[in-house]
């Protein structure tokens, strides 16, 4: 196979998970964007978290969010619990990286707050620990996962939170769909709170 075949391999897979995505989602996208326009609303925020590549995307929704998304708005309330370097380390240092997100949750979550879990696997035990303080605190939970959930799924709470699973079991793929889900929840956001 070619570079070129690979090229076009590739992007046509990622494309044809994104139509996947959209043909099973988007009732699951739609209440995101529900949850999320009701916290703001209710004067609340937003925290978002990640690990490796879903790191980026937990901190590129959060920017989106507080600077914009497409059109001048306010900026809303969210807070990516990885961009504090020196608290993460301390945490992981004196604790384990298992708390990273969970520490930060006990300190900033607030009932009516939403926390926005980014994992494709659904196993990232940071993200587990994460779930059950925020669900200690009176916090919904949006998870952004893919292939079969993972462990994640025995903890949501079917009734209040949404879990978004890409149906991949390419973690590359998965990751484009859950940008491409990132940006429609802003639009959906702008134009509900803003158009």
């Amino acid at each position: 196979m070619s570079l070129l075949d690979k090229i076009n391999e590739h992007f046509t897979n990622s494309i044809q998970t994104k139509i996947n995505t959209a043909d099973m989602l988007t009732g699951k996208i739609s209440y995101a964007a529900e949850i999320l326009i009701a916290c703001f609303l209710d004067g609340k925020k937003i925290l978002t978290c990640g690990n490796g590549g879903s790191c980026g995307d937990a901190q590129h929704f959060s920017s989106e969010l507080l600077n914009r998304y497409s059109q001048e708005r306010p900026a809303l309330p969210a807070i990516a619990l990885t961009a504090d370097t020196p608290t993460i380390t301390a945490i992981a240092n004196d604790y384990s990286y298992q708390e990273v997100f969970s520490k930060q949750i006990e300190a900033l979550g607030q009932a009516g707050d939403v926390l926005f879990a980014i994992t494709t696997s659904g196993n990232s035990i940071n993200i587990l620990n994460a779930v059950q303080v925020a669900h200690s605190k009176g916090m919904k939970i949006i998870a952004l996962t893919g292939k079969s959930g993972g462990d994640l799924v025995g903890v949501l709470n079917p009734n209040n939170d949404c879990e978004i699973r890409v149906p991949s079991d390419v973690t590359a793929y998965i990751q484009e769909s859950h940008i491409t889900i990132i940006h429609c929840l802003c639009e959906l956001i702008d134009y509900q709170l803003f158009s």
